[in-house]
């Protein structure tokens, strides 16, 4: 079985989804992610700012920066080889990588809609 990692940019959080403004791509990234995960898949997340030892102890990431910089993450590697520089992969790259539909990963919309009403607090 394939082995995915994937070297972020530093973010705030581990998925990179938190903020005022999301990325979509972001956010189909994260579910793909967890996905693969509950299925079995290895699959590992490296974030710049809360695990620089891995960029530094990843022989291939590590001459990335030195030739390219910081603006080269994020970097895929599966099975010690490169597969991206500067983007992130997509569900159909997880589909191919580890021979699976790439139906399997979509974001699912809820079978029925929350109707929530909002109301002002009163003093």
């Amino acid at each position: 079985m394939k082995k995915v990692e994937i070297f972020d940019p530093a973010m705030c959080c581990d998925t990179g989804v938190c903020g005022p403004v999301v990325d979509p791509k972001l956010t189909e990234l994260a579910t793909s992610i967890q996905t693969l995960i509950q299925k079995g898949f290895p699959i590992t997340r490296y974030n710049l700012a809360n695990n620089p030892a891995a960029f530094v102890e990843n022989q291939l990431v590590n001459k990335v920066l030195h030739e390219k910089g910081p603006e080269a993450l994020p970097i895929v590697i599966v099975d010690q080889k490169i597969e991206k520089i500067g983007e992130y992969p997509t569900a159909e790259d997880f589909s191919t990588w580890y021979e699976i539909d790439k139906s399997e990963l979509k974001i699912k919309e809820p079978k029925s809609k929350l109707n929530i009403t909002l109301q002002p607090k009163e003093n």
